[in-house]
């Protein structure tokens, strides 16, 4: 399933929506027109656990494409959100988990030049989530060196606690795509939070595509363009630590939780690591996309 936030008009509420080719079918208003109970946000969604995908799929498969009067919308006449608005903590960042981008940041950001021996974790505010379309705001007063960073971001289904890599991607409920926008300048004796935390840093969207869709998530192109001008292409096969062994070390230490978001690292070709460097400034346009899950577009603006 693809699913969605989205509001049918601007004074509308938030809802979860699910694509079905041309349209938005309604869960929750779908749920009452067959007597299936079905929550109208994301997170409640996630939290029914992992048979509502497939509930939801067959109600929607039942169907075929005649839905009841107020259910369906034509995707094209609704405002996407981000399919988590307000994630109900950090966002888990990873970084340096390409080996491309390891080198690229040894030479201009002053990291280690040695491949991570365990995954680099730091993590973003719920205030960074935007949604498609939204802007990205440069605040001039903080940062000169405003990047980019396209990731495949997995979304938790089940409670994870110290469980094995084996066992890993049975508690992911899907995949989104999420820019890691950073403020290089911005960085405090090491730590990335103030660098990667600003509001409106972690673009995310258009949809979750659920886990059973993308069995295998390290097989997925990935691709970054500015104003246009390809800047980053990459593969997730190309992961020094894969989802799995994410959620497997995450899980030791940190209960991951359902709807926890983990952004899963950027590949080489971030403003940082060009030669000469560059920098995202107000009127600039950027894109992201993952294959199998769709494409984020985003302009950037002045504070």
């Amino acid at each position: 399933m693809r699913l969605v936030t989205y509001r049918a008009s601007i004074e509308a509420e938030a809802r979860l929506g699910a694509v079905s080719g041309s349209l938005v079918v309604d869960m929750q208003r779908l749920g009452a027109a067959t007597n299936t109970p079905l929550p109208s946000t994301m997170l409640e969604f996630i939290d029914l656990g992992p048979n509502a995908v497939t509930i939801a799929s067959d109600l929607i498969a039942a169907a075929n494409g005649l839905f009841p009067v107020g259910v369906a919308t034509p995707l094209a006449n609704v405002k996407l959100l981000a399919p988590i608005p307000r994630p109900r903590k950090n966002i888990f960042g990873i970084g340096l988990n390409y080996t491309e981008h390891v080198a690229e940041s040894a030479r201009s950001l002053d990291t280690s030049a040695d491949l991570p021996r365990q995954p680099v974790i730091f993590s973003k505010p719920p205030t960074t989530v935007v949604g498609p379309g939204d802007p990205i705001v440069h605040n001039a007063k903080i940062t000169q060196q405003l990047d980019w960073e396209v990731e495949l971001a997995a979304v938790i289904g089940v409670a994870a606690k110290g469980v094995a890599r084996e066992d890993a991607l049975a508690h992911v409920f899907g995949y989104t795509v999420l820019i890691d926008m950073s403020a290089r300048d911005c960085r405090r004796a090491g730590q990335w939070i103030y660098s990667k935390g600003q509001d409106t840093f972690a673009p995310m969207g258009p949809c979750i595509v659920t886990a059973d869709e993308i069995p295998d998530p390290q097989t997925l192109d990935l691709s970054l363009s500015v104003n246009g001008v390809q800047k980053q292409s990459s593969n997730t096969a190309y992961m020094l630590f894969k989802v799995d062994e994410l959620i497997a070390d995450i899980s030791q230490g940190i209960t991951l939780e359902p709807g926890d978001i983990i952004a899963t690292g950027t590949p080489a070709g971030v403003g940082a690591g060009l030669d000469p460097q560059e920098w995202l400034w107000p009127g600039d346009t950027i894109e992201a996309e993952v294959q199998g899950i769709g494409r984020l577009r985003h302009a950037v603006i002045a504070a």
